[in-house]
Parts: C-alpha cells; structure tokens; sequence
C-alpha cells in the first residue's frame, strides 16, 4: 500500500499548480525532488501522467483520470488529519490561501504578522494572485475576494468593509491635457490600465450616476497587471489610472496625485475571507475567521472612540 501511494500527493500538487516549481513550494520540497517523485510514480503505473514542456505542464488522459479519482480521497485524508489535530490545545497545521493582489496591500502586512503570532503552530501557505480560482477544486482552505464575484454557496466573512475606486492623475499631466468632467472624456485621455492576468480582457473602468451603474472601455497607453506599476506612472506624469482610494490616499495627501470625476466613484462591497459550507472548518482556519472578525471589531471601536 505505501508503494501505491508514494508520489501521490506529489502528483496532485503538479496538477493543481500546473509546475514543478510550484509543486515543490507547496510540498516544502525541490524541484528536482517533485521531479523524481512523479517519475518513480509514472513508471511504476506504466503510464505518463503529465506532458512536460519548457514552459507549461499538463495532464495526460491518463492523468486527468488519476487526478479526478484520488482528489477527493486526498481530501478526506487529510480532513481526517485536520480533525485529529482538533484533539490539541492549539490551532495547527497548514492553512492555504487564495488572495487577490489587491486584498493583501489592502489588509496588509500587520493583519498577517498578527495571526501568526497568535497562532504559532499554524502555517499559512498564501498565494497572491489575480487570476480566477475554485478554491475547493485547487485545494485551498480559504480565499479573499470581492464580494461581488464569490459563490453564493460560500460562508463569506468581511475582511475590509466598502471600498472605493478613485480616478487620479499627476498635476503636471492635468496641467498639460487638462481634467475630465464625466468618465466618458477619458477616452481621450492617456489611461493607465490593468488586467488580472495576460489572458484577461483589459478592465473597464466602472462608474456611477444618478443610481445607475455604467462601465468605459478606455483607450490604454499602458495596460498592466501589476496596478502598483500604473500608480507610479500617474504620479510620473504620465496618464489617468483607476485605484483602489486606500492605496492612493497618501499619494492624494501629498499632492502627488489630483483626484476626479469622484462624484461618479460610489462605494461598492468590499474583500471577502471565504470558504465552503463545510460541516465543520479545522480549527486554523476557525481561528483565522476569529482573527478577521476581531480586527473588524477593534477598528469599529477605534472609530467610536475617535
């Protein structure tokens, strides 16, 4: 029975990353062991499991059949390890998660450190990416995401509260082209633009009036999926970007950046931890929603007392 399942849990990990590399980060192992393992495990069922390219990996037919068979399997293993670990005094074990990029610089890094400090025998496997996942088909404990795009049969915690999109811009590049008054005059405008991945659609810019929601496909001088990258050019001088208002703020405070067109900027539903409607969470992940909800408490109460 151990030869049988020698290098399963390896070949799941390709599958779901779509990489060695990434297979190993997960596993806490090398590439060239990842490598080894799925090799031993290919000739052992006789069979190639996975077709390897300098830059992709995918699954075989054969492959695909493994991967939907020992899936969830795996998963009530290592349910069944979570809930024996339920019997210690303490949150344990490795919790992964899914977080957009946006949504990690939002919560930042002291909403992190703080639960990792709570909780020391927990260790937290996160990863960042804008990119659409099923959080239950890639093995994920948990993930942060809008509000807006999150199954309807998720448990859904919030994580920031309501957001707020800004339109902003250098004063050296209003100066020179003057500002727009309503979001449809941004289509004559230099824009900084963002996508979450290569493959995606460039975002349209999304707006508010009179209660009615309308969205513009602007004309991109720069499209970017790194929107961090499209802040640093406003404030170079360089065109309009559409930001997160939190990661702008000191910018606008400064006066490196000049905000419009807020009128048309109403708040919408914020980031999201969420996770399936489980019978029962492993208690890292219990305690993970406990951390959400009690820094969610202490900024209400830092807002009464100001």
């Amino acid at each position: 029975m151990a030869n049988e399942l020698d290098g399963i849990a390896t070949f799941v990990a390709v599958a779901e990353t779509k990489g060695f590399r990434t297979a190993g980060q997960r596993l806490g192992v090398s590439h060239s062991a990842v490598s080894q393992a799925l090799r031993r495990l290919e000739e052992r069922l006789g069979v190639p499991l996975v077709r390897r390219t300098t830059r992709s990996v995918h699954l075989t037919e054969a492959g695909e059949r493994l991967y939907s068979s020992v899936r969830p399997a795996l998963d009530e293993v290592r349910a069944a390890v979570s809930a024996v670990g339920e019997l210690g005094d303490q949150p344990r074990g490795t919790l992964r998660v899914h977080t957009a990029s946006a949504a990690e610089t939002l919560i930042g890094d002291p909403f992190l450190a703080g639960f990792l400090a709570e909780h020391p025998h927990v260790q937290l496997d996160l990863v960042v990416s804008d990119a659409p996942v099923d959080i239950v088909a890639q093995g994920f404990d948990a993930g942060i995401q809008l509000g807006e795009v999150i199954d309807k049969d998720m448990i859904a915690v919030p994580v920031t509260g309501d957001l707020r999109l800004a339109v902003v811009g250098a004063p050296s590049y209003f100066a020179r082209r003057g500002r727009p008054t309503h979001p449809r005059e941004l289509t004559e405008h230099d824009c900084l633009n963002w996508h979450p991945t290569t493959d995606s659609p460039p975002y349209r810019w999304e707006f508010t009036e009179n209660g009615r929601n309308f969205s513009v496909a602007v004309p991109a001088r720069v499209l970017s999926t790194d929107a961090a990258l499209n802040r640093r050019l406003a404030i170079a001088g360089l065109g309009i970007t559409m930001s997160y208002e939190g990661h702008v703020r000191g910018a606008l405070s400064e006066g490196q950046l000049l905000s419009v067109l807020a009128e048309f900027c109403a708040p919408f539903p914020g980031y999201y931890l969420y996770y399936p409607q489980r019978r029962s969470a492993s208690r890292a992940l219990r305690a993970l929603v406990e951390h959400v909800r009690g820094r969610r408490r202490s900024g209400r109460s830092a807002k009464r007392v100001r």
